[in-house]
């Protein structure tokens, strides 16, 4: 399949951490009296598939429309490439923004919208001639250059609005929930499509999505957003598993979330009585958790074990009672309580050697030290013993 020539933007180079593309700079945005970003302050590398992921109403939408020019920060700044382009206007900017709706010509077949871009720049034909059907070939739309959009399918016209942003050669392309608009299915092909164009154009892309499992799926990194804040940046194996925050573990993905008090810190472990006065161990990387203090202990669904043996059971574990089994094709989904009453959820594999377990039966749930973090308590997210798995 054909690459992208050497003058794209990190054609055939990949994802480089080290050269900064996109900064933003301690940037503030407010409507009124609603501050809609506050603060944010990080950066986006070269070739870099950089998520803003979070809840209707988060600020990563805004975000990116400030890093696109179609809004100006109330405060701070917004870099591209080092140069201050925060009151730049939208067609000065090299980037490129696709929506969740497409806006193809429809008057127009696929090459020709394509080719639109660097026609309106006077692009030389040979030029166009090139890099056109170099675009088409790795959207994988080769076949379809004379078909107009009417005539494709949605997954076909997301690939062709996709090949009109990047034929430009912009610096990022700006991604404003470009799949919302596909049926289940075609969604999940179109992420991994949308991952392996990227990797083959070495263009940095910006995503902005509200779906955990595209953010998972396709980028390098991810910044989780809540209430206009950024609450953490990180791969998603970061992310997931070691979450900043009980937004964070709860927003990504299934956990358990244990309200429980910190009676000791020692380096980067913390001990937390949770679950009915159990003594408990995990994970901690937040500093002003201290003993003494409310905590949260987190433990993935998937990480958790269930014996009816004590002895077979990992170092961390505690006593339940079986509530509901429900089978879920390539899991087991297991909801026990502990003695409290506090509901432990368990992901189990159906290969998984258990004897028939039944509502009632007592059991343990164990798991490993390393497999749990104790994050501070949040005000703002108050837990219950009814309410501690959030699937975001």
């Amino acid at each position: 399949m054909s690459t992208m020539n050497s003058s794209a933007p990190g054609a055939g180079s990949g994802y480089d951490p080290t050269t900064t593309v996109i900064e933003i700079d301690h940037v503030m945005k407010s409507f009124g009296d609603f501050t809609a970003v506050d603060d944010a302050h990080f950066s986006i590398a070269q070739g870099e598939f950089f998520s803003m992921l979070g809840p209707s109403g988060c600020g990563k939408t805004t975000t990116l429309r400030m890093i696109a020019g179609f809004e100006q920060p109330t405060s701070g700044a917004i870099r591209l490439d080092g140069v201050d382009v925060s009151r730049v206007p939208p067609n000065k900017r090299d980037v490129n923004t696709v929506f969740q709706q497409y806006a193809l010509f429809p008057h127009m077949n696929v090459y020709d919208n394509v080719a639109f871009g660097p026609r309106s720049r006077k692009a030389s034909k040979a030029e166009i001639a090139a890099r056109v059907p170099e675009l088409l070939e790795i959207v994988r739309l080769a076949d379809f250059a004379n078909r107009r959009p009417s005539q494709l399918s949605g997954g076909q016209q997301q690939r062709v609005a996709l090949a009109r942003a990047l034929v430009n050669l912009p610096k990022a392309l700006l991604l404003d929930e470009p799949l919302g608009a596909l049926d289940l299915k075609l969604r999940h092909a179109m992420q991994f499509e949308l991952k392996r164009i990227q990797r083959e154009v070495g263009i940095t892309f910006v995503y902005v999505t509200h779906d955990q499992e595209e953010a998972l799926t396709m980028s390098d990194r991810i910044a989780v957003m809540s209430d206009g804040r950024v609450e953490q940046i990180g791969t998603p194996t970061e992310i997931y598993d070691s979450p900043a925050s009980v937004f964070v573990a709860g927003f990504i993905g299934q956990a358990n979330l244990w309200p429980g008090a910190v009676t000791s810190r020692t380096g980067e472990s913390a001990d937390i009585t949770a679950l009915g006065g159990a003594s408990l161990s995990g994970r901690c990387h937040v500093d002003a958790l201290r003993a003494g203090t409310d905590g949260v202990l987190m433990v993935r669904p998937e990480r958790i074990m269930v014996t009816v043996d004590e002895a077979t059971a990992a170092e961390q574990r505690v006593r339940g009672t079986v509530v509901d089994l429900t089978f879920q094709g390539p899991i087991v989904r297991l909801v026990l309580h502990a003695v409290d009453g506090t509901p432990i959820i368990a992901n189990i594999d159906p290969d998984h050697d258990l004897p028939m377990l039944r509502p009632g039966d007592s059991v343990f749930a164990s798991w490993s030290a390393s497999a749990a973090s104790v994050l501070p308590a949040s005000p703002d997210q108050p837990l219950t013993a009814t309410a501690v798995v959030d699937e975001g």
